[in-house]
């Protein structure tokens, strides 16, 4: 199995929602785990594995498919593997006909079904539609980039 395999077969079931842990004595930890014990991290001095954090999959947009998707897998400026449809955080979605984002009022399946007001992303890591990748806004304005800059992780 290559490393790269591995290492996302790890992430896969250690992010997952772990049982709780029982030491010796049958009580459960939380935050960290004793040398032997099942769990995932980098071993500290003490024989203790540290918690590690989990990767955050990301609701972005397919352009494509004009719909949202759960990202699995993201490359500089886009996502390089696609999961299942979903809404991303505060329902700010990208509209392809005004080319802005605006608060979506009726999210279906990755979809926007009724668009309200004019917003923006919090990260402000837009999509592009002029090569189709996101890009960090330096200038937005009424759910509209005005000024692109660098590219950015969706």
């Amino acid at each position: 199995m290559s490393r790269s395999i591995g290492v996302a077969l790890f992430l896969l079931v250690a992010c997952g929602n772990p049982p709780a842990v029982k030491g010796p004595t049958g009580q459960t930890g939380t935050g960290s785990t004793t040398a032997g014990s099942t769990g995932g991290g980098s071993v500290t001095g003490g024989g203790t594995l540290k918690d590690i954090g989990c990767p955050t999959q990301g609701c972005v947009f397919h352009p494509g498919a004009g719909v949202y998707f759960t990202c699995l897998s993201t490359s500089v400026g886009s996502c390089a593997h696609f999961g299942a449809a979903c809404t991303p955080e505060a329902s700010c979605m990208y509209e392809p006909a005004s080319r802005s984002y605006k608060q979506c009022t009726k999210p279906v399946e990755g979809v926007c079904q009724a668009f309200g007001a004019a917003c923006a992303p919090a990260s402000k890591c837009m999509f592009d539609a002029t090569d189709n990748l996101h890009r960090q806004c330096d200038d937005v304005s009424g759910g509209t980039c005005k000024r692109f800059g660098a590219l950015c992780t969706p």
